[in-house]
């Protein structure tokens, strides 16, 4: 079986941190930022992470903010829980780069530092039924 595994993207490889478990039983892999971000007073900011996942058949990564940034200091992900699926690796458009867009929502701006973890990626395996007519999606 062919596992998931992560890449980080030449054009920002030296400044990359790279994603890890805090703990043998984490679920997550931290991502971390690989430059300093800002995320203005009931604002957005994009986090550009440099990394993208190679992933097999029925595999889906799910992004979160880390808890302690949600709690603490008021940031969300825009799309509340981010999916990444397999196919994603090879998009065009920017090369299956990761990109978190968070949004601050305290009355103060909040600034994450280049290699701050913000968010996990944690890896699911997902099921189908059986009619979904996949053939008319290829």
């Amino acid at each position: 079986m062919e596992r998931s595994f992560f890449i980080v993207r030449d054009s920002l490889g030296e400044n990359i941190k790279l994603h890890e478990r805090a703990s043998k039983f984490s679920a997550g892999y931290d991502f971390y930022s690989p430059s300093k971000v800002v995320v203005p007073s009931h604002g957005r900011a994009k986090v550009l992470t440099g990394v993208k996942v190679s992933m097999g058949e029925g595999e889906v990564l799910l992004l979160f903010i880390r808890s302690s940034l949600a709690i603490k200091r008021g940031l969300l992900l825009s799309n509340c829980v981010g999916v990444i699926d397999a196919d994603y690796f090879e998009n065009v458009q920017n090369d299956g780069e990761i990109v978190a867009e968070l949004i601050n929502t305290t009355d103060k701006d909040v600034v994450i530092e280049e290699n701050d973890r913000f968010m996990q990626g944690i890896f699911v395996k997902y099921l189908t039924v059986n009619d979904d007519n996949i053939e008319r999606l290829s």
